[in-house]
């Protein structure tokens, strides 16, 4: 690589900021792996907080299992191309239990319901299989399971989240549920909307616990659980949860929020400081922008238009999500991999992109598109063969699956940068 500087080197780079790529780099770390992780925020800071496993198949019908696993033997047999049929039970489930450790040891605990899906609320009102549940939402899921009176709060300026409409959506289903809004503390004389991260970070000053409890105690009456959008902390939320529950003398539980979220920025901050305290070297926000191979590896060229650094690694993995996080590139006729061109599985027209209808239940073509690898998640050429010597994929940017309607995206990311990480130190 002409005029590249004197490099940085590792056994591994990971491209990729989101889950896969965190996943990819504490599985490497916890394997003794030198780990280098790069890339630009990742959409983990969008998500809900909930690591889904498997929600929904066949997503052309909307079916909803309550038991995952069940779910996925059905998977496997209708789509045998499927990212999780290469892996197999075992290592996916054991693949979650390593990065839900670390999140505990990292502060932030999730609760599951033995091996089946829990039902949680959305902030739409409506509900959603998941697997995982963060601590601070377990209440909600067992408060929804008993149908208990419960009073749901919002604040008010915070957009995106209706306590009111949330009551009103699931009063059918949940009788004695009822919505309120109150007066978020040292909010009084803000004019205008409040952010949920502002609320979080705010939430940890001394007195504010005590004034949000004084906000709410007026409107209780007979509720028997009380809901609250989800920015209860930023790095003490289950502390601030259990201390709202003994205050208020009922079980409080959080509720997701629409994107930017206060979980999603939770899961950022505890695998960024997890991973740093484990010998992960971050070398972000930056994209790789250029790439050579030689029989050492791969020598990557990463930064920005003002500066750029060389990265030598004996193994790359690739773990830039679809089109949102730029992983593939929609051109007029062909959707691309742009960093490495690698072939890209898709519809074979643009005309066949999309169905008519926006919103169709059977989703869109395009949806599937992806990288194709082999059982060792190498990414594979035309010819069916590897692409390119340690080279490996993981995460959303795989190809043969629709994560976002079928509820299995945490799953997806946390269990291939699994297979990823064990084929890479498994090579020979």
């Amino acid at each position: 690589m002409k005029g590249a500087n004197h490099p940085l080197e590792c056994e591994l780079a990971v491209i990729g900021c989101g889950l896969s790529g965190f996943s990819a780099a504490l599985f490497a770390a916890e394997r003794g792996i030198s780990t280098v992780l790069t890339g630009v925020s990742g959409a983990t800071m969008f998500a809900s907080g909930l690591l889904d496993l498997l929600g929904t198949h066949p997503v052309e019908t909307g079916t909803r299992w309550q038991d995952p696993w069940a779910a996925m033997e059905v998977l496997f047999k209708d789509h045998p191309d499927h990212p999780y049929a290469r892996i197999g039970r075992e290592a996916i489930a054991g693949s979650l239990e390593k990065v839900v450790s670390f999140l505990k040891s990292e502060g932030l605990p999730y609760l599951k319901a033995g091996s089946g899906n829990s039902e949680v609320m959305t902030p739409l009102g409506t509900t959603k299989y998941t697997y995982y549940v963060p601590q601070t939402m377990w209440h909600g899921v067992k408060a929804l399971q008993e149908k208990r009176p419960c009073l749901i709060v919002g604040f008010k300026g915070l957009t995106d989240f209706s306590a009111v409409q949330i009551a009103e959506t699931m009063a059918d289903r949940w009788p004695g549920i009822r919505g309120t809004d109150v007066v978020f503390p040292g909010s009084e004389k803000i004019v205008g909307l409040v952010s949920g991260d502002i609320m979080a970070r705010d939430m940890e000053f001394p007195g504010n616990l005590e004034k949000l409890v004084h906000e709410i105690r007026p409107f209780l009456e007979n509720a028997e659980a009380v809901g609250l959008p989800a920015v209860l902390g930023m790095n003490r939320s289950h502390e601030i949860v259990e201390e709202l529950s003994a205050e208020l003398n009922r079980p409080v539980f959080e509720i997701p929020t629409m994107p930017l979220s206060v979980p999603g920025l939770r899961l950022n901050e505890a695998f960024t400081s997890g991973l740093s305290a484990r010998g992960v070297r971050f070398f972000v926000p930056n994209r790789v922008t250029l790439w050579e191979e030689d029989d050492a590896g791969f020598l990557l060229s990463v930064g920005n238009k003002d500066q750029k650094q060389s990265l030598r690694a004996e193994g790359v993995i690739l773990a830039t999500g679809r089109f949102w996080a730029r992983g593939l590139r929609a051109d007029r006729d062909k959707i691309r991999e742009p960093l490495f061109d690698l072939p890209v599985f898709q519809p074979g027209e643009r005309k066949d992109w999309h169905r008519k209808e926006f919103l169709d239940q059977r989703g869109h073509p395009a949806n599937q598109a992806g990288i194709e690898v082999d059982n060792l998640f190498r990414p594979l050429n035309e010819k069916g063969d590897p692409a390119l010597n340690n080279l490996f994929g993981c995460g959303s940017i795989l190809a043969h699956q629709d994560w976002m309607r079928s509820k299995c995206g945490s799953g997806l990311a946390i269990s291939t940068a699994w297979a990823a990480v064990e084929a890479f130190a498994s090579r020979a």
